[in-house]
């Protein structure tokens, strides 16, 4: 039976061993020549340069010995048999286990990985202060040009602000002014008045009842330019904003007291209650029970959290309470002082999700000079934080009694004495109402 491939026979095959021979033996080992650098060999010599250890140029082969190949004198060691591969033990290329891409990763360097994280970091927060402080500036409405301000005193040390919180409905919904009790009237009028001083000996907030009465003075109208010539009118000091806004209060204020007024800050009904809920509430001990129809206050005794609808109750209170304006412009001190000293608080400092409100909140709704700043600014409601914390003085303006007309009259004078106390930044030791 043929079991050739293609029908190929025994005969077929005639004296071939295999493919390519000529004969029935099996062809020699075919040599591959070794390469070996250097000088070559000269005849007789073997390939390493002793006697050539074979004849007729056929390698002496390796014998089994013990179990094992032995290679004969002279040979070449391929290593091989000991699992060198190019002279690298063990097998594991060029170099061996000494080699750089097998050796373990150098220990991190931490001092390196710290400086490269803190100065990342410091690079983010100067860059969000930056971006913050320029989001913020451009936030604020310097609408007060005290420039216009006429025959104003000399200033003394320290810095004054005016503080005024006004009944502007400004930005209110009438479901707002439903809610708030803020009414519908028209234009807005002083419903606090207050200087802050701040200096090198504490913090002084001084509220300037909006009945007292005072003298208006010549002044320039803000809008028209035009003089108005003093008539020694006297009126209530709320009646001067009404009369031509911020700058003739600045000026009546200056013009009866002498004291020069560095800065303006004026607050709305709106954005006062907005303050206090971006902030989270503000918590005050409310000496006792409070309940009145026109300010919308239905305030129990003892310590609790105002939200803003509350907060401008309180403030405004003042049919409920028996010193009348007096005993109102000390709980709005106490109020803002509190105020101040919460947006001042780490919670809310460092606590963006408030922060960025609280901030938004109250630049939108604070109307200042234009030579107000940023700082300004900070350094006020820091002061109004000191003055909560004990490090400052809060008092009424002296009262005497009432002036012939029934507003209140200021007392002269202690008025002096408190006024040069605030210029030479001295500590104030005039008692108010």
């Amino acid at each position: 039976m043929n079991t050739w491939p293609e029908g190929r026979s025994d005969d077929n095959r005639g004296s071939r061993y295999g493919r390519g021979s000529a004969g029935a033996q099996p062809e020699s080992a075919r040599v591959m020549r070794q390469v070996r650098r250097g000088q070559a060999p000269s005849p007789g010599q073997g390939a390493y340069g002793g006697a050539a250890p074979y004849a007729g140029g056929v390698p002496q082969q390796p014998s089994y010995v013990n179990g094992g190949y032995a290679e004969p004198p002279g040979a070449y060691d391929s290593g091989y048999n000991t699992g060198q591969v190019y002279g690298s033990p063990g097998g594991r290329g060029p170099g061996g286990p000494g080699d750089d891409l097998y050796e373990p990763r150098p220990a991190p360097n931490w001092r390196r990985r710290i400086k490269v994280t803190a100065i990342t970091v410091v690079t983010v927060l100067v860059a969000t202060s930056v971006a913050t402080y320029f989001w913020a500036d451009s936030k604020l409405n310097r609408d007060v040009d005290l420039s216009k301000v006429i025959d104003r005193p000399e200033a003394g040390e320290g810095t004054n602000y005016l503080i005024v919180g006004s009944d502007s409905r400004a930005g209110l919904s009438a479901e707002d002014k439903k809610r708030l009790r803020t009414g519908s009237a028209e234009g807005k009028r002083t419903d606090s008045m207050m200087i802050l001083h701040t200096g090198s000996n504490g913090p002084t907030l001084i509220s300037l009842p909006r009945d007292s009465n005072v003298t208006i003075p010549s002044y320039k109208g803000s809008d028209s330019g035009k003089l108005y010539q003093a008539t020694g009118r006297q009126t209530k000091l709320n009646a001067a904003y009404a009369e031509d806004g911020p700058e003739l209060l600045v000026r009546t204020v200056e013009a009866n007291t002498g004291l020069h007024i560095d800065h303006y800050v004026e607050i709305g009904f709106g954005g006062f209650a907005n303050i206090v809920d971006a902030v989270g509430g503000v918590e005050m001990n409310i000496p006792k029970d409070i309940k009145d129809t026109k300010s919308g206050a239905d305030l129990k005794k003892g310590k609790q959290t105002l939200n803003g609808e509350q907060a401008l109750a309180f403030v405004r209170t003042r049919y409920a309470l028996e010193g009348s304006d007096l005993d109102r412009t000390k709980n709005q001190q106490k109020f803002l002082s509190a105020l101040a000293n919460q947006v001042a608080t780490p919670s809310t400092i460092l606590n963006p999700f408030k922060l960025y409100p609280t901030m938004g909140a109250g630049l939108d709704s604070l109307v200042v000079d234009k030579d107000m700043g940023l700082f300004d600014l900070a350094s006020m409601f820091w002061a109004m934080k000191g003055v909560s914390g004990g490090e400052g003085k809060s008092m009424n303006m002296p009262i005497s009694g009432n002036s012939p007309n029934g507003n209140l009259q200021w007392d002269s004078a202690k008025l002096k004495t408190l006024v040069s106390q605030l210029k030479n930044d001295e500590t104030v030791t005039v008692s108010g109402n």
